[in-house]
């Protein structure tokens, strides 16, 4: 059969398509060993056995907050007022510095205990992990509002009695006026467990038990003269 014009076929009126065939997808990208085998998310069973102990953990650390609350109310320096029929008179000449000393005695305290939490559940190395993290988070988080309210409740102002009565001594209430300072035990002790994580080069954060990985089958390792299987 003769061919026209431009390759064309005689009596050919129809347009010839060049857009170039679409290119065969290519194989689908490789997923990790660990996350092989339809597990989504490796760590779920060693998250799943460390939640106990990261409760326990939470637990603990709320009732710190308790002896940190009988501190800041034992440490923290008070002024000293004498009822007179003027009203409330102050006993020799306080510091100018009461007005912060309640919240600075409270953040240090509270930032000593967040750097012992941290280096303590760090030393845990059966449970170091999200697990750990998440309950050093909370409990210390729990510890400093136990320590607040503790210390505030005992350190209560006086009553409108105790004011209307002449010739009384009388301190001033204990109160945190910051509230930013309750972050500052969990910034401290994730802050502590983060950098010792940095300064860990085994990937299993040297576990004893190396992680409860689940099992993804053969894994390959990449060997001097290629590549072999390990089972």
């Amino acid at each position: 059969m003769a061919v026209g014009e431009a390759g064309r076929p005689p009596g050919f009126t129809g347009s010839v398509d060049s857009t170039p065939a679409p290119a065969p997808p290519g194989p689908p990208p490789a997923l990790p060993a660990r996350w092989a085998e339809g597990h989504r998310w490796p760590g779920r069973a060693e998250l799943r056995s460390d939640l106990p102990g990261s409760l326990v953990l939470t637990g603990v650390l709320l009732l710190a907050g308790v002896p940190a609350g009988l501190l800041w109310w034992a440490l923290a320096p008070r002024a000293t007022f004498e009822v007179t029929a003027d009203g409330p008179v102050p006993v020799g000449r306080p510091p100018t510095e009461l007005l912060i000393a309640d919240d600075a005695v409270y953040t240090l305290l509270l930032a000593a205990l967040g750097l012992v939490a941290g280096l303590v559940a760090w030393r845990l190395r059966r449970r170091r992990g999200v697990a750990t993290l998440l309950g050093l988070a909370a409990g210390t988080a729990l510890a400093a509002l136990a320590a607040w309210q503790l210390g505030e409740v005992l350190g209560a102002g006086p009553s409108a009695a105790e004011l209307a009565e002449v010739g009384a001594r009388l301190v001033t209430p204990l109160q945190l006026t910051s509230t930013a300072a309750l972050a500052v035990a969990p910034f401290v002790a994730v802050l502590a467990y983060v950098v010792a994580t940095l300064l860990t080069a085994a990937e299993d954060l040297d576990r004893p038990d190396g992680g409860s990985w689940p099992s993804a089958g053969p894994r390959r390792e990449r060997a001097s003269g290629g590549e072999q299987g390990v089972l």
